[in-house]
């Protein structure tokens, strides 16, 4: 038998593949490249790295996912909540005395363990984390990040060096040093985002970032706005990323890893929301655990080649669809195209005056902000809209870092609020139809004389069964004076644990000295296995546990048709 050797995903994902598609491809890979530009070389000042970093990831991570990644149309790259939660882990990790490592090595560390948190996470099948991070927790936290890099851009458009931390200190420290703001920069950037949000509304068809930076770069050659206190970007090494395998000696492993696990989380959630949307949209369905093996080969290349984390980029997607981009062909291109950047045109690059790419930084932040997203959340829910403001809160108040726990935080307290308070209601029956009733939501539905039916519609675990033990004492204790048997309906019960089985031994108990049978319908397999093993299905009897609430009544009439005969 010969060795089947594994197939690339691009390969499979190029099963009949069109010749005509090929300019579509090739058209869409230069309008990536031409879009992600300018963020490749703003979003790497987020974390205080150099701007070529932001270059190499859009380069080897692209060709990384192209090979590996299951999504024909999904692009990878820099994000703005994912640099910004690395700037809050680079802090920590140099908050930690006789750390002297380079930002850039440390960075590349974090992308590798990324990568690795992404392959051990595919490997145990963890996709299921992409719905760990509800929608309004994501969208209150995206928005704090947002706030989070506009304060960071005062500087690169002031001029001025800002020192505090926080949401309004910063601002305090800019009223307080008004007077050292450098004009020429703070109107420069003024009108680079004026013609990025000019551009936007007009749709233009040449994406506002490129008119932003080409036009800026012309300008400073023009004008040496260097020469007049404008800063630029400077020098950026004009050869490609070499492959070298970053040391971890000196560094805190376990800041690091703890630092990996919050990028981790944040990018993976970003980015299969990324995903999906876009997966709707192009008709595909998505596989997180898939997407885990492209994220996660994505991020060991951006870690082997000296750049930071990467994951799903919403603006680099969008151009690859808009444009017609029909496979993976496009991000190679994209790539290819960075290159010939690379290794040509950094001389023009280093003209690119840092107020322009604080303004395309600012614009970026804004769109983070989802202001329609949270007006629906506080339509439809209330409580989680507060728990939005509480996602939103933690990069503001505690820092991006904190932020995440808060954010993951928030999501446990809101599930285990929902779970903690199962609802509950007692059932009848309507006279001529079949099937059982709520009795609150159906007014003409009866109770059958003698027979409680009640439903619990949540599992029952350790940490709601005092919950749920109160809400029985007090229907029971309101049952009337002829009830025989209660009945549970299981059926929306999944899971029991060994505190459940003990708080139904004593329900059993307390409506047994009362007189009335404890029945149980419906009940689920695996429910049934830890009742059966806590002894609760023999104390209560087999012949008291009922396939449905049919066969339940019908077991019911018949015993009191039995007692009634003489």
């Amino acid at each position: 038998m010969g060795l089947t050797l594994p197939r690339l995903p691009l390969l499979a994902n190029l099963a009949g593949y069109r010749a005509s598609w090929l300019r579509s491809d090739v058209s869409a890979g230069l309008a990536i490249a031409a879009v992600g530009l300018p963020s490749a070389i703003a979003y790497p000042a987020i974390a205080g790295l150099p701007p070529e970093t932001g270059l190499y990831a859009s380069i080897t991570p692209l060709i990384a996912y192209a090979l590996v990644g299951p999504s024909q149309r999904l692009i990878v790259g820099p994000d703005a909540a994912t640099m910004t939660v690395l700037a809050a882990v680079l802090a920590t990790v140099y908050a930690v005395p006789g750390v002297t490592a380079d930002r850039v090595t440390v960075a590349a560390l974090l992308a590798l363990a990324v990568g690795a948190l992404c392959l051990i996470a595919r490997a145990v099948r963890l996709g299921v984390l992409a719905t760990f991070l509800s929608r309004p927790i994501l969208i209150g936290f995206f928005a704090g990040i947002s706030l989070s890099i506009l304060i960071g851009q005062i500087d690169r458009v002031t001029g001025i060096d800002i020192e505090a931390d926080g949401l309004i200190a910063p601002i305090l420290e800019l009223i307080a040093k008004a007077a050292a703001i450098h004009w020429p920069s703070l109107a420069l950037a003024a009108a680079s985002f004026a013609l990025l949000q000019a551009a936007r509304i007009m749709q233009s068809p040449i994406p506002g970032p490129v008119l932003v930076v080409a036009l800026s770069v012309l300008l400073s050659a023009l004008f040496d706005f260097e020469g007049h206190g404008i800063a630029v970007v400077g020098d950026i090494p004009d050869g490609l990323p070499s492959l070298t395998l970053p040391s971890i000696a000196g560094l805190p492993f376990q800041s690091l890893l703890l630092g990996a696990g919050a990028i981790f989380l944040v990018s993976f959630g970003s980015g299969i929301i990324a995903a999906r949307s876009f997966g709707a949209k192009g008709g595909y369905l998505v596989d997180p655990n898939r997407e885990l093996e492209g994220f996660g080969a994505a991020n060991i290349a951006a870690g082997l080649f000296g750049t930071f984390p990467v994951t799903a980029s919403d603006s680099r997607t969008a151009v690859n669809f808009s444009v017609g981009g029909r496979s993976q062909i496009a991000s190679i291109v994209a790539a290819a195209a960075l290159m010939a950047v690379l290794l040509y045109f950094g001389d023009v690059l280093r003209i690119l005056p840092i107020p322009t790419l604080g303004a395309v930084l600012v614009a970026t932040a804004l769109s983070l902000i989802d202001i329609s997203a949270l007006k629906e959340i506080w339509r439809i829910s209330r409580i989680e809209f507060v728990f939005a403001l509480i996602a939103m809160s933690g990069p503001i108040s505690f820092g991006v870092l904190e932020g995440v726990v808060t954010a993951i935080a928030a999501t446990l307290v809101y599930v285990l609020h929902k779970t903690m308070f199962p609802r509950d209601a007692l059932l009848g029956r309507l006279v001529g139809r079949d099937g059982f009733y709520k009795l609150h939501r159906n007014p003409a539905a009866r109770p059958v004389p003698g027979l409680a039916v009640f439903m619990v519609q949540g599992s029952l675990l350790f940490f709601n069964t005092d919950y749920v033990r109160q809400r029985l004492r007090a229907v029971t204790d309101a049952l009337p004076a002829d009830t025989r048997w209660f009945v549970m309906d299981a059926s929306a019960i999944a899971q029991i644990d060994s505190s459940a089985a003990a708080m139904l031994d004593e329900v059993h108990d307390d409506l047994g000295r009362r007189g009335i049978a404890l029945a149980i319908a419906e009940l689920h397999f695996e429910a049934r296995e830890i009742l059966e093993r806590a002894g609760v299905i023999a104390k209560i009897g087999p012949t008291m546990i009922f396939e449905d609430l049919d066969d339940a009544l019908d077991a019911f009439e018949k015993s009191a048709a039995e007692t009634a005969a003489p």
